[in-house]
């Protein structure tokens, strides 16, 4: 197998995580009255059968995004070596700490469900709403040296697709969810999914093109 096919599998992989992910997280965050500010309330219009689809959807997903931090890796590493791993490495690790998050949603909709007992809640935010901060420095850092690596023009990436960062891409999910939120209401619950899966596509799209271009010098 070419490299040019093993970054097609493996960025495949991490498009169809985001799918997954995105399917799951929505089943278990979205709430029509968009009350995502409150860490609980949004949890309230979530029912158990919708809790438990989105749980398997989510927590059977979150591992294929390891595989295309694998992508995302071999993307940049043209660029840098070092500084590629630390982003594959720093994308991988926030996946697995992000898929012990996700497989606690569904708990804490029961949690809500049953009253919300304020010492269970407490708890519950000290042990699984505090792995969030470490998903997103993680996440930080990897758009932070992808920002970098894709400036050089040395990654296998345009230059323009810098502004195709996680970050980025978040930030503009928050400006959509305030300005329109009639649309962003669905787009917030699954931010971070939502950027990896235009990120994953148009990586895609970019290796691709290399694809054709080995086809067309065998021919």
């Amino acid at each position: 197998m070419t490299e040019k096919r093993l970054r097609a599998i493996t960025g495949l992989v991490g498009l169809t995580a985001a799918i997954l992910v995105g399917i799951g997280e929505f089943l278990l965050h979205y709430d029509a009255l968009a009350r995502y500010t409150d860490t609980f309330a949004f949890f309230e219009g979530v029912t158990r059968e919708r809790a438990t689809i989105g749980h398997f959807f989510g927590v059977l997903g979150a591992p294929l995004y390891v595989v295309g931090a694998f992508h995302i890796y071999l993307m940049l590493r043209p660029a840098n070596e070092i500084a590629a791993r630390i982003a594959g490495f720093s994308m991988a690790y926030a996946c697995i700490v992000g898929a012990v998050w996700i497989g606690s949603r569904a708990m804490a909709v029961e949690l809500v469900a049953a009253g919300g007992i304020p010492e269970q809640l407490v708890l519950y935010e000290l042990r699984y709403e505090s792995l969030l901060m470490v998903v997103r420095i993680a996440v930080l850092a990897v758009s932070g040296i992808f920002v970098w690596l894709c400036l050089t023009g040395r990654s296998l990436y345009p230059r323009a697709m810098a502004a195709l960062n996680p970050i980025c891409l978040i930030i503009v999910a928050f400006i959509i969810f305030f300005t329109v939120p009639a649309i962003g209401k669905y787009i917030m619950p699954i931010a971070l999914n939502v950027a990896y899966f235009v990120m994953f596509s148009a990586s895609l799209i970019i290796n691709s093109k290399d694809l054709q271009n080995e086809s067309s010098s065998h021919a």
